[in-house]
């Protein structure tokens, strides 16, 4: 599938739903028929406990195993450590073994480019890969970054998440101009949105001023719910926990968005090499 989309979940913010954006938006592409791989790139493990992996250091191979072996130049089958998990999605899990690995990439060869050797491996199965970062832009975001062919940002309309987007959107730059350069934004989700309260319309519409003119703030956003909560607790994602929930149909309505850009820029990339 080598038309096969890579998009990094970051912001350097925790707790502003990008493993619950990562789950639900997988989730929902494999609804559509189809194959989707979520790449857990947080030592935090979040994403690998919120698919009902709840022991992730007994988990024998992970993205550190993996990632260890490409800076060693050892033979590298990242299938080994995949795992296929019931609702379609598969998952590259990760453990606490990642924060070592981080320290060790410093002194490593291509270090950018560790991550991206990892998912050309195996991209060519997938019609999307999502990478769920931690909240840093360390070594393992800049690898994220120099991997993938777009972001997203999830952000919470809240004062901290708005302010921390100008830091994030200058390291995007960066990787741009210095390891990635066909690296986009496809945009901004505001994520546990509530919207009945004034801070969050405020921000919504801060956010949309000081960055919709240049970047894209999805029309889609994510309303605040426990249910979500629960659900990630359960290790399941909002459609095998609440499918007629409110969260369920927002994260189908971001999947549209998602599926739509991507068209777009499909198009746009075979015009360019026709031109």
């Amino acid at each position: 599938m080598s038309n096969c989309k890579v998009i990094t979940l970051t912001n350097q913010k925790g707790g502003v739903g990008k493993t619950t954006t990562a789950v639900n938006l997988g989730v929902t592409l494999a609804q559509q028929g189809k194959k989707v791989l979520l790449i857990d790139a947080d030592a935090q493990a979040n994403l690998t406990m919120s698919l009902g992996y709840h022991r992730p250091d007994d988990l024998q191979v992970t993205l550190s195993t993996i990632m260890q072996d490409i800076i060693d130049d050892k033979s590298v089958d990242v299938a080994q450590g995949i795992l296929h998990h019931s609702e379609g999605v598969d998952l590259l899990p990760s453990n606490i073994e990642l924060s070592g690995l981080e320290v060790r990439l410093i002194n490593a060869i291509s270090r950018e480019s560790v991550l991206k050797t990892c998912v050309s491996e195996v991209k060519k199965n997938y019609d999307y890969v999502l990478v769920d970062c931690m909240p840093s832009l360390g070594m393992l975001t800049i690898n994220a970054l120099a991997a993938a062919d777009s972001v997203v940002i999830p952000t919470q309309p809240h004062y901290l998440s708005a302010k921390g987007l100008e830091l994030l959107l200058r390291s995007v730059s960066k990787v741009r101009r210095q390891i990635n350069p066909p690296l986009r934004i496809d945009g901004i989700l505001m994520t546990m949105v509530m919207p009945r309260t004034n801070i969050s319309k405020e921000i919504t519409a801060t956010v949309r001023s000081a960055y919709g003119q240049k970047i894209k703030v999805f029309d889609t956003q994510i309303p605040h719910s426990i249910r979500a909560v629960e659900a990630t607790a359960e290790g399941k994602s909002i459609f095998a926990y609440d499918k007629g929930g409110k969260v369920a149909a927002a994260y189908e309505q971001f999947r549209k968005e998602v599926a739509e850009l991507g068209e777009k820029q499909r198009k746009q990339n075979r015009a360019d090499r026709i031109r």
